[in-house]
C-alpha cells in the first residue's frame, strides 16, 4: 500500500505534465500501481490531496525554524526565511500549485474558498510560533492580519515569478516586510507588526 507521501508526490508530478484539473484519483492509483481503494483509505476527494500538499510546505517552514542561527535573526529576517522556505516547498511543481490555488478561488467553489481562509489562517500561526512572535489581543489580531495579507500577496507575487531562486519574490517579500515594520513603527504599536525587538 502507499504511504500518503506517495500518493501526494504521484499526483503533483502528474499534474505537472499534464494539469492538477486533469489529474483523477484513478490515475494516481494507476501510476502508483495500487487499487483505487488505497487511495480513497488516505483521500475522499482531491482536495484532500491539496491541502496535504500544503501540510508538507508547513512542516518544511516548521523545520527551518530549527536551524541553528534561527535564534539570531531579527523579526523580519526570521519571517522573510519561514516564508520563502514555504514558496521553496513548491519551487519543482509552480505550475500545479498555482493551478491548485485558481481551482480552490473558482466562483461557485464557497465551501473550497472557505477552507481556503482556514488554511492560511493556519499557516500564518505557525509561522508566527515559528517566528517567537508573542503579541497579544489587539496586537497579535493586528499582526495577523498584516502577516496574513504580506503572506498572501508573496505567495501570488511567487506564482508568476520565473526568476532563478525566486529572487524577485524575496526582493518583493523584503519590500513588503520593510513597509510592515515601518507602519508598525508609525503608529506605535508595541510590538508592531513587524518591529525588531
Amino acid at each position: 500500500m502507499a504511504t500518503i507521501d506517495q500518493i501526494v508526490d504521484t499526483a503533483v508530478e502528474l499534474g505537472e505534465r499534464t494539469s492538477w484539473e486533469a489529474v483523477r484519483l484513478h490515475d494516481i492509483a494507476a501510476a502508483l500501481g495500487i487499487n483505487p481503494d488505497d487511495v480513497r483509505a488516505h483521500f475522499q476527494k482531491k482536495d484532500d490531496i491539496v491541502d496535504a500538499w500544503f501540510e508538507h510546505a508547513d512542516s518544511i517552514m516548521l523545520k527551518a525554524a530549527q536551524a541553528s542561527d534561527f535564534p539570531y535573526l531579527t523579526p523580519r529576517q526570521r519571517l522573510h526565511r519561514l516564508i520563502m522556505t514555504w514558496l521553496g516547498a513548491f519551487n519543482p511543481y509552480r505550475k500545479t500549485t498555482r493551478q491548485m490555488i485558481y481551482g480552490k478561488l473558482e466562483p461557485g467553489h464557497i465551501q473550497a474558498q472557505a477552507a481556503g481562509l482556514m488554511r492560511v489562517r493556519r499557516t500564518v500561526e505557525w509561522m508566527r510560533a515559528a517566528a517567537v512572535r508573542e503579541a497579544t489581543y489587539i496586537h497579535r489580531m493586528l499582526e495577523d492580519s498584516g502577516l496574513a495579507a504580506i503572506y498572501l500577496a508573496a505567495f501570488f507575487y511567487w506564482m508568476n515569478d520565473d526568476s532563478p531562486g525566486s529572487t524577485r519574490t524575496s526582493r518583493f517579500l523584503e519590500g513588503c516586510l520593510m513597509v510592515a515594520d515601518k507602519l508598525g513603527r508609525m503608529v506605535r504599536f508595541t510590538p508592531a507588526v513587524l518591529q525588531n525587538e
